[in-house]
């Protein structure tokens, strides 16, 4: 059910080939079931998903998703929902797959929208995704004309419900690997456009995470970054003392100024601040397809523009920047 050969030997020989030779060994450490307990249970749900044949594949849409022609019967829809509710949390969606409404706890939607038109044209680029989740962007992605998306993210979780929709949706040019930034080859320099969104504030280097970032862009590519900010002047940073709206790994939250010029300084050009919004418990919440706590469990309940420790709400910001040179479409290895 899962498999990445297609993926190393299309590889091989070209721009990629450095990571190709690494993938294997990559993806067997990721997904290891010595280091996650759980995975033996979610790969038996992913064995156990029905047989299902899509008529339509929907990746412009906000419920990324198949549908058919045909409607599965009521036992079918009924063993499909409880399969993929036990691949539960849902983090980032949300998702529909033949009448089954995946209600994510985030409306990744909703920042889709935000960016969408801001960015440059994804017709013909490869995509990296840096911290995707269970891809919903990757697929918004590829839905935008990306000749080939790939995702990273160490949660084998997020990597088998992937896999689940994939299992449906049939793409050939888009995956997820179990990896993180870290295992990129340095200096790569082989996608077109990189995103990092919701990474940034857990790295404990920023400047770190951008360099890594920039490294994995080809002349002339872009960088589309969302992450945490807070209002103030250039030079202004929160560090949070223990946890942020509970989180125990968020290391800086700088303005907005202060993040354009993180950029400058490492050699991007034309960055750009594309968007800044609170977010909001209609965005980020609880449901039926993540029961844990979400934002508004996080937030001061006397003062919602408060996290629960008394620093400022949740911000994100959404910038741009590029690398220099001219940018040149390439054909897929």
């Amino acid at each position: 059910m899962i498999d990445y050969q297609p993926l190393i030997e299309r590889w091989h020989g070209g721009e990629l080939a450095r990571w190709a030779q690494l993938l294997e060994q990559q993806i067997e450490q990721g997904l290891s079931q010595q280091r996650h307990g759980d995975l033996a249970r979610w790969l038996k749900v992913l064995e156990e998903l029905p047989v299902l044949e899509a008529d339509q594949i929907h990746l412009n849409a906000v419920r990324v998703g198949a549908s058919s022609d045909n409607p599965p019967d009521e036992v079918t829809t009924h063993h499909l929902r409880e399969a993929l509710q036990g691949l539960h949390p849902w983090r980032k969606g949300p998702f529909e797959l033949f009448g089954v409404h995946i209600d994510t706890e985030w409306r990744s939607d909703w920042k889709w929208g935000r960016l969408q038109q801001h960015i440059d044209k994804l017709e013909g680029r490869r995509v990296l995704d840096v911290g995707c989740g269970s891809g919903y962007h990757c697929w918004r992605m590829l839905g935008d004309g990306a000749m080939e998306v790939i995702g990273i993210d160490p949660t084998p979780l997020f990597v088998v419900q992937f896999w689940a929709l994939q299992k449906y949706l049939q793409r050939d040019n888009i995956w997820v690997l179990p990896l993180g930034i870290e295992h990129v080859p340095p200096k790569l320099r082989a996608f077109d456009t990189v995103f990092s969104m919701g990474v940034l504030y857990h790295r404990r280097s920023p400047m770190d995470h951008l360099q890594e970032l920039k490294d994995c862009l080809r002349p002339g590519g872009q960088l589309v970054l969302e992450t945490l900010v807070i209002d103030g002047e250039l030079g202004d940073t929160l560090l949070p003392e223990g946890r942020y709206a509970r989180m125990g790994n968020v290391w800086f939250l700088p303005s907005c100024d202060t993040l354009l010029s993180w950029l400058r300084k490492l050699g991007f050009v034309d960055p750009v601040l594309v968007d800044v919004a609170v977010t909001s418990t209609e965005e980020q919440r609880s449901t039926q397809w993540m029961k844990f706590h979400s934002l508004a469990n996080f937030l001061d309940p006397g003062d919602s523009g408060k996290s629960i420790e008394g620093y400022p709400a949740p911000r994100r910001a959404i910038v741009t920047a590029c690398i220099p040179g001219a940018w040149a479409a390439v054909g897929q290895d």
